[in-house]
């Protein structure tokens, strides 16, 4: 039987309805093969396999021509093979199991393929936002958190700015960045923009004079 992990969830990605006044304006996660490429470096161990192809297959060829050649080289080409799909479907794991939400109040992430983790990020505690975006259209927004909060980057990774020393959580490799990208400004825009009034208890009554 299909057992689904988030089927608790009222709305996929988040653990409760949204607040009275508050609408969901974009959903979205990782696109896989960005993933893959960014996060979990496909293209780079790509790169090394056929670089010890190559050396392994001309070591063979110079001690017995095309069969050592062949010889040398077929078992790394397969372990190559076999370490780029099983990196290929960890980033096909980790991207199905993420939902990336903003609404009109906060961003949401719900992230982690064997330990789910979700993030509640209130626009009031993102410092700023960046966005990295790629020719494909693909792209990075990471937020950095405004202090005292903390990110652990080992349960956020790979949801998470690469090279940094301070965790920035990320909206990875999402399709369509920057549309997105206006999505989230204009949303947290607004909602900073709202005056917060705040009720004083003993606030003295309007026109009454301090005591002697």
């Amino acid at each position: 039987m299909d057992h689904d992990d988030f089927a608790f969830e009222p709305i996929p990605g988040l653990p409760a309805h949204p607040p009275k006044g508050e609408t969901l304006l974009w959903q979205g996660r990782p696109a896989t093969f960005a993933l893959a490429r960014e996060a979990y470096k496909v293209n780079w161990i790509a790169g090394y396999f056929a670089l010890v192809v190559l050396w392994r297959g001309g070591t063979g060829w110079s001690e017995g021509g095309l069969p050592m050649a062949l010889a040398y080289g077929i078992p790394y080409a397969g372990l190559g093979l076999a370490t780029y799909l099983l990196l290929l479907l960890g980033a096909f794991w980790q991207s199905r199991a993420t939902v990336y939400t903003i609404t009109t109040a906060r961003v949401v992430m719900r992230i982690g393929a064997a330990l789910s983790v979700t993030l509640n990020l209130p626009f009031k505690q993102i410092e700023s936002a960046s966005l990295d975006q790629r020719r494909s259209g693909t792209g990075t927004i990471a937020m950095q958190i405004a202090k005292p909060n903390r990110i652990s980057k080992l349960v956020c990774w790979p949801h998470i700015r690469p090279w940094k020393w301070r965790g920035e959580p990320a909206l990875r490799c999402i399709p369509d960045a920057a549309r997105v990208a206006r999505i989230l400004s204009d949303a947290a825009e607004a909602r900073l923009s709202i005056p917060t009034v705040s009720r004083a208890e003993d606030a003295a009554p309007a026109g009454a004079m301090p005591a002697a």
